[in-house]
């Protein structure tokens, strides 16, 4: 089976590794163009280019991919399916219509819930206690195709974006290859999506902004849910803080100090929320490393009574 593999990010390596060692022929990988990334300003390959390069698979970056060029490229491809695993571009109909058997995508959540970009990270963000893999048949629309398979997994109080997109990439190759082979045999009815759908937009940095005045709990998820990036962020007189791990602080309740007030400074930093208080146990400040909150309190001299900058 001649396959054409759309991905971009690490989440799609395990997929793209699947197919590579099965007995597919993967004739293309298209990813999206190098990227200039870091201090230095230099050109970094995507991860799937980069593995593809390590395996052979011949690699495709097209800029722009709603052009006869690109689509006369796929076209000599001659595929029978495509495979897209968070690829970041919807596909145009011309597109979609040239695979035999379609073009099926991994998405990372149970359909048609978190339609969109950052349904790992949203989940968490909300709290959700399960989320998934969906397999889908793709059309035009915003992870709107019909529904092949689909798979669970629990998301644990240790789960962050980072940790959780990594298991959930795994369940996303094994039920590729599964996805593929009901395909080929024709055990895998395609199933319209029902339900109310919700959405997954892309993560701003403005969308790690932590306000104290929430529930201890939701400034937790927000901590896991936006780890490695953009990360729950606050400042403390004038500096920016990134925190990185922390927990509800158990047994707490509101009290006359106020959302923001840090109520102790010893082993970790407890902060008031709205309902409680949380303890931050590992951050970051701005331009510096990760560090533990007890030395960043040792270090800053930060007592209790102080508070976080209002937003």
């Amino acid at each position: 089976m001649r396959i054409v593999f759309f991905g971009t990010p690490a989440f799609a390596v395990p997929s793209l590794r699947a197919l590579a060692d099965s007995d597919m022929d993967i004739v293309a990988a298209v990813t999206q163009p190098d990227r200039v990334k870091g201090r230095g300003h230099l050109l970094a390959a995507p991860p799937v280019k980069e593995f593809a390069l390590q395996r052979g698979i011949p690699v495709l970056q097209p800029p722009k991919i709603r052009t006869a060029e690109f689509l006369s490229e796929l076209t000599a491809l001659r595929p029978d399916l495509m495979a897209v695993v968070a690829y970041g571009r919807i596909l145009p109909g011309p597109v979609l219509g040239l695979p035999r058997l379609g073009c099926v995508n991994v998405h990372g959540s149970l359909l048609p819930k978190y339609r969109g970009a950052a349904p790992i990270q949203w989940a968490i963000i909300n709290g959700d206690d399960r989320t998934g893999i969906t397999t889908m048949l793709m059309d035009e629309g915003l992870d709107t195709g019909d529904m092949l398979l689909r798979e669970e997994t629990r998301i644990s109080d240790e789960d962050t974006a980072e940790s959780l997109g990594v298991r959930l990439s795994g369940i996303g190759a094994s039920l590729l290859l599964k996805t593929i082979a009901g395909l080929k045999d024709g055990t895998i009815p395609p199933v319209p999506q029902t339900g109310e759908p919700s959405f997954a937009p892309p993560l701003k940095k403005e969308d790690g902004r932590i306000d104290w005045q929430w529930p201890s709990r939701r400034i937790f998820n927000l901590v896991r849910g936006t780890y490695p990036w953009p990360g729950a962020h606050c400042s403390l007189n004038g500096e920016r803080i990134v925190v990185l791990r922390a927990s509800v602080s158990a047994g707490a309740a509101a009290g006359s100090a106020g959302a923001g007030t840090i109520t102790a400074a010893g082993g970790g930093m407890q902060v008031m929320t709205g309902d409680g208080a949380l303890t931050i146990i590992e951050l970051k400040p701005e331009g510096k490393k990760a560090m533990r909150a007890a030395d960043f309190v040792n270090g800053r001299r930060v007592r209790a009574g102080m508070r976080f900058d209002a937003l």
